[in-house]
């Protein structure tokens, strides 16, 4: 080939070379654009993504609360031997899709399920025995432990969610007190001149009562109490020095409503085998029962003027007169093979205004028969009370407690003093009971209190018989 033409040969193919290469340069820059939007793309759903498993992620560790706090409650109420009267619920799909293993605090067994893969996957069927009966309690047979029998009144045990428990009750109450009023004045130590008045009151009492509890939520619950009452009062006196050559009994007695209560528990914490139980407490108690100022005071027969004082009523009350709100937390620890258990509350009644009593004049035939006589404001003294006991079930259906209940009276002030006659009071009781379990719903409880102060009444015998729906 010529020279000038091999020349020409090569500058045409430089140039072509160079064509070449101007046309491939905008296609490698728009590849790059297309990698880098789609790079962008890419992570934008990743973000997505982790978003969704973050979300579902909370989601089931809330579910994870719920069921251990379940777990929880089942435990609290194996603890009191009472058992759960609502099925176990079942670990829902998520959790059993992604949970990796599972304790129990009460019997450590590990219930584990399979993880799914990566994103797209279906998830494999849940295990039937891994998702259904009790997580951490062994299966259910067909006797269930009793509770622990309640001797207080407040139960340590709070209702299920969404389940109604009604307990009626009876109690009978029984006191004896002597009194001895001496008024007159001394001439020398020891000689009296003046007034001696022995006195002894017996009160009898029967309660009977109606309790409805209703669970609102896992931790809260409800109760209503109405009280049936009917009390029985005999009063023993002689007047020393007056003529009296025998005693003069008195007899009153009353029957009518109570005052009602409503009570609302919340329980704190979770609590467990090795923690506490905590259940804070509010009760409110009305006066709806008949109450001392409202009967009729017969000062008649039995009057004495700087002596006997007030007289009697002529109806036995079947109130205390006073409304009254008491705030309390009742606790429980588990300790094997027993269950402690305790309260403390204050209770504060509120003063009444203007208050005034009917009382019988014994004025001739077509006169009034009674007159009112104005007594001021009344303010009852408050209540600390505190309690503590322990429970110990004997086998599957029969257990036992034992407890002892403490409160300090304060004084009672009319108009702003302290009453004549007022002292503080302490009110011990010593208190033992059984339950028996009849069936998975009901439980007969019976709670023997004896007073070991002067003030307490002697005897107290109070039989419950909670049933839930």
């Amino acid at each position: 080939m010529p020279p000038l033409a091999f020349a020409a040969a090569g500058c045409f193919a430089l140039l072509t070379q160079g064509a070449w290469a101007q046309d491939a340069e905008p296609a490698q820059v728009g590849d790059e654009g297309h990698r880098l939007r789609s790079l962008e793309a890419r992570l934008s759903e990743q973000d997505r993504q982790i978003d969704a498993l973050q979300a579902l992620a909370q989601r089931q560790q809330r579910e994870l609360d719920g069921l251990r706090h379940d777990l929880r409650g089942s435990v609290l109420d194996d603890l009191r031997a009472r058992g759960s009267d609502s099925p176990a619920p079942a670990l829902p799909l998520a959790i059993a899709d992604t949970a990796a293993t599972f304790a129990s605090p009460a019997t450590g067994v590990v219930q584990a399920t399979a993880t799914p893969g990566a994103t797209g996957q279906s998830a494999p069927e849940p295990n039937p025995s891994a998702i259904q009966g009790p997580v951490g309690r062994p299966p259910d047979s067909a006797e269930r432990p009793p509770e622990v029998a309640q001797i207080f009144d407040q139960p340590g045990v709070l209702t299920p969610r969404g389940r109604l428990t009604l307990e009626p009750a009876l109690q009978m109450g029984y006191s004896s007190n002597d009194r001895v009023a001496l008024v007159g004045y001394t001439v020398i130590p020891a000689i009296l001149i003046g007034l001696i008045d022995v006195r002894q009151v017996k009160v009898s009492s029967l309660t009977a009562s109606l309790a409805a509890r209703y669970g609102l939520t896992r931790r809260l619950e409800l109760e209503l109490k109405l009280p049936y009452s009917y009390i029985t009062s005999d009063t023993v006196s002689r007047e020393i020095f007056t003529g009296a050559a025998q005693d003069t009994v008195f007899n009153t007695d009353g029957s009518g409503m109570g005052d009602a209560e409503l009570t609302a528990r919340y329980q704190l914490n979770h609590g467990g085998v090795d923690r506490p139980f905590y259940v804070l407490w509010l009760r409110y108690k009305s006066r709806t029962g008949r109450d001392v100022f409202e009967v009729v005071t017969d000062c008649v027969t039995r009057c004495v003027a700087n002596a006997t004082g007030t007289g009697l009523p002529l109806e036995a009350p079947t109130g205390s007169g006073f409304s009254a709100l008491q705030p309390g937390i009742t606790w429980l620890y588990a300790s094997d093979p027993v269950v402690f258990f305790g309260s403390l509350s204050y209770l504060h009644n509120f003063e009444r205004e203007d208050v005034s009593r009917t009382v019988l004049s014994g004025a001739p035939e077509g006169y009034p028969q009674t007159t009112t006589e104005l007594i001021g404001d009344v303010a009852a003294g408050d209540i600390i009370g505190f309690n503590v006991g322990m429970g110990l079930a004997l086998n599957e259906r029969a257990a036992v407690s034992f407890g002892y209940d403490h409160s300090f009276v304060d004084r009672t002030r009319q108009n702003g003093e302290d009453a004549p006659g007022a002292v503080r009071l302490m009110l011990g009781t010593l208190m033992m009971g059984a339950s028996y379990r009849l069936s998975d719903r009901a439980n007969l409880n019976v709670a023997l209190g004896v007073g070991v102060t002067r003030d307490t009444p002697d005897l107290s015998l109070a039989v419950r018989l909670p049933v839930t729906f």
